[in-house]
């Protein structure tokens, strides 16, 4: 994980609520092992044609297809974003394809979760805040959001300003790159203490 603090971006708007796991990432790309090369299949059942003689190849019409929203490190989505099942890979297939934030009004938990400890930053909003960075950014593609995880704000380039809550614990280990297992090797020298102590004292556990 990389430690993540101020990230300014234009966005994606996927103005659709109730975004579940198996649309972000299908369950019949879950048989990698690594964490990697799961972003080709982002929305892959939005992102491609399924007939015809096009078959396979991309859906002009969907959003992440527009040549103007390559590259976006922030998707604002609309409510209940990530529901459904609790699977990682729905976290893995959004930072493998680019995205470093998601905007929306409410995230199931799980996923919620799963985020925070991938190294995304979610941000809560109002619904009537969330349109307005939407239908700006449906608008300009270039419309550019700054989130700001040291301050817990949000700003864009047309003067929007508002302020998120985001746990304690989980904005430390963002903004410092730590997942579970970074998290653990942080206190390396005292876990080495406490096992030298332990084997000291009871050296027939060896």
């Amino acid at each position: 994980m990389h430690p993540i603090n101020i990230l300014t971006s234009h966005a994606v708007p996927l103005d659709r609520p109730n975004v579940d796991t198996d649309q972000i990432i299908p369950k019949q790309f879950l048989k990698r092992i690594e964490r990697t090369g799961y972003g080709d299949f982002l929305f892959y059942d939005w992102r491609r044609i399924h007939e015809g003689p096009d078959a396979g190849q991309p859906q002009p019409d969907f959003v992440l297809n527009k040549h103007h929203h390559k590259g976006a490190k922030i998707l604002i989505a609309g409510k209940n974003f990530g529901c459904g099942s609790s699977r990682e890979h729905a976290a893995w297939a959004l930072i493998d394809f680019g995205f470093l934030a998601v905007i929306a009004p409410s995230f199931a938990d799980i996923f919620f979760s799963n985020a925070g400890k991938n190294g995304m930053v979610l941000v809560r909003l109002p619904e009537s805040d969330v349109q307005t960075l939407m239908q700006r950014s449906e608008k300009n593609p270039a419309h550019k959001i700054t989130i700001n995880l040291e301050a817990q704000t949000i700003t864009d380039d047309q003067g929007f300003s508002a302020k998120f809550e985001i746990d304690p614990f989980r904005k430390y280990c963002l903004l410092n790159g730590l997942d579970d297992i970074g998290l653990t090797l942080s206190h390396a020298d005292e876990i080495r203490a406490f096992e030298a102590k332990r084997l000291a004292a009871q050296p027939w556990l060896v």
